[in-house]
């Protein structure tokens, strides 16, 4: 078989297992933020907190609900890493320094992921488990959270009232979030992945050196890394290395993992709003972005330049044997599409134009389908951009799910937008201006530039992967992208729940002969073209700069 047709063949498997789970999986994830009731364990969990879940909260109050509990876990995470060199499990590894603990500690509270360190020469098991993996559970549980909120301001009318952060947050763990990663851990243990608590070991004799390896809850930790679109690896190669992602079987399967539940959304969103259409045309516009994108990286990295790719099948440097071409592009797509930044090849290594898609990737703002929930609420501000444009070729006031959307809802979209280009944009520029961060590149020139540019859009946009060239663990980094991390979690969603509470006290609008069909192929087709649009004029003289002028000089 080629390695062409293997790759289209994964993607076929996909396409199949991803609208298997689809339908189920959306219509629980209804069930579950539309329930009235309590199971007994998420009562003990709101009496531990001191939160009533049956009270109705207004935009501010679910905000502060989101932030108060994300500042207490950074606290947390950012005094465990320091305290850790005390902490029994520790395998012998030091406190971390307070620059790495606080970029750490940020990072996986804004469901990031992004590492400056070596997972395996670093955290011991106490952090690793008690800290990260459960950071894992809630920073993704927050995401759904804000975006079922939104979608509930679509679906209700004179009134200002979300529903309950405190219920959102414990239901999205506890009914959707545990179950399925205790699945998915089973599964990669069946696949080789490694779950154990031991210490560390040598295992062989390597050029008159030995190479020593530690254990861990790797499986369980891989298993919500993907399916919560966190990222963070137990290893510092990720899901390149073979504890965490053993082989081909794994590999596709933890492409499932990442995808499932962003799409599945859509179809819980179209529940919840009373029109599952609505839900089909947001789907159409996230698969025709990730099917083009997935298409365009596996072309360009298996165009042949000479005998060595011939021989490879490929570009290959970079990339798993394990895995190929074909495995790796799917990936890295999936990864950079969504708020993983989980990886199973260096993005550096990657053709110029390669490198090119993985960072439009997460310049579009990941919304194809995007983060668990923050690729939801990220595509419906671009629904209501979409909608607004339309509007105005019409001469008509924009209309979206029975809500006009006036001064205050463009304001509010509009600022979602423009958050998220201005951190990314404004640190590359701060970096590339100052004589220091320079310093940290591996490459110079375009190559260099990318570096740059892939670190502050992967932390800006919470995704955490890394191009895997640029020495990121000093002051500088650290406290540049855990600025960039935290503003560009939680600044956004200041604008999509205030959004959510504007369209929440509206009073619905009757659809008239005007009224612009939102469910329709047409629309989809206005929302894809939108998104390009938008983000081509935001970041395309900084991709000219990188990795476009790099394509074009290979």
């Amino acid at each position: 078989m080629s390695p062409v047709l293997a790759g289209v063949l994964q993607v076929l498997a996909l396409v199949v297992a991803l609208g298997l789970a689809y339908r189920p999986l959306g219509d629980h994830m209804a069930r579950v933020y539309g329930a009235s009731g309590h199971l007994r364990a998420e009562k003990w969990i709101y009496r531990a907190v001191g939160a009533d879940p049956d009270t109705q909260m207004r935009w501010p109050a679910y905000l502060r609900g989101v932030l108060a509990f994300s500042a207490v876990s950074v606290l947390f995470l950012y005094l465990l890493q320091r305290v850790q060199g005390g902490l029994p499990g520790s395998l012998g590894f030091a406190s971390i320094d307070p620059d790495q603990a606080f970029n750490t500690a940020a990072s996986f509270v804004s469901n990031t992921n992004w590492q400056s360190y070596y997972g395996e020469q670093a955290m011991g098991h106490v952090v690793q488990t008690g800290g990260l993996a459960v950071q894992n559970f809630v920073s993704a549980a927050v995401g759904m959270a804000v975006a079922v909120a939104l979608v509930r301001g679509f679906a209700r009318s004179r009134t200002g009232e979300l529903g309950n952060f405190w219920s959102d947050l414990v239901r999205g763990t506890v009914r959707i979030l545990l179950p399925l990663s205790v699945i998915g851990a089973i599964v990669l243990v069946a696949c080789g992945a490694i779950q154990n608590f031991a210490g560390i070991h040598e295992v062989g004799q390597f050029l008159g050196g030995s190479q020593q390896w530690n254990g861990g809850a790797v499986a369980s930790q891989e298993a919500i890394k993907e399916l919560g679109t966190n990222g963070g690896g137990y290893f510092n190669a990720n899901s390149a290395h073979p504890f965490e992602n053993p082989g081909p079987v794994s590999n596709l399967f933890e492409i499932f993992l990442i995808l499932v539940i962003p799409f599945a959304l859509t179809r819980t969103f179209g529940r919840m709003a009373g029109d599952v259409r609505q839900g089909y045309a947001i789907l159409a516009a996230m698969v025709t972005i990730w099917l083009g994108f997935t298409a365009l990286m596996m072309w360009t990295e298996f165009s042949h330049h000479g005998p060595a790719f011939d021989l490879a099948g490929g570009a290959m440097e970079g990339k798993e044997t394990r895995f190929g071409v074909g495995g790796s592009s799917i990936f890295a797509v999936a990864t950079t599409l969504t708020s993983t930044g989980a990886v199973n090849s260096f993005h550096s290594s990657f053709t110029g134009f390669g490198g090119g898609i993985t960072m439009l990737g997460m310049q579009l703002g990941e919304i194809a389908p995007g983060g668990v929930g923050s690729g939801l609420y990220g595509m419906l501000i671009m629904a209501i951009i979409a909608v607004f444009i339309a509007g105005l070729m019409v001469g008509r006031t924009p209309e979206y799910l029975g809500k006009k959307l006036g001064t205050r809802e463009i304001k509010l979209a509009a600022s979602y937008i423009l958050v998220t280009p201005a951190l990314v944009l404004g640190f590359t520029a701060a970096a590339m201006a100052l004589p220091t961060p320079g310093d940290s590149m591996t490459n110079s020139g375009p190559h260099g530039f990318s570096e740059i540019l892939y670190a502050y859009t992967s932390a800006g946009n919470n995704n955490g992967s890394a191009f895997a060239g640029l020495n990121a663990d000093t002051q500088w980094f650290n406290t540049t992208t855990g600025l960039a991390m935290l503003l560009g979690r939680f600044v956004p969603m200041v604008f999509v729940l205030a959004l959510a509470g504007a369209l929440a006290e509206q009073r619905p609008v009757p659809e008239t002969a005007g009224t612009l069909r939102t469910q329709k192929p047409l629309f989809t087709g206005v929302l894809v073209g939108t998104i390009l649009i938008v983000t081509g004029l935001t970041y395309f003289p900084a991709l000219a700069l990188g990795p476009l002028a790099e394509g074009l000089a290979s």
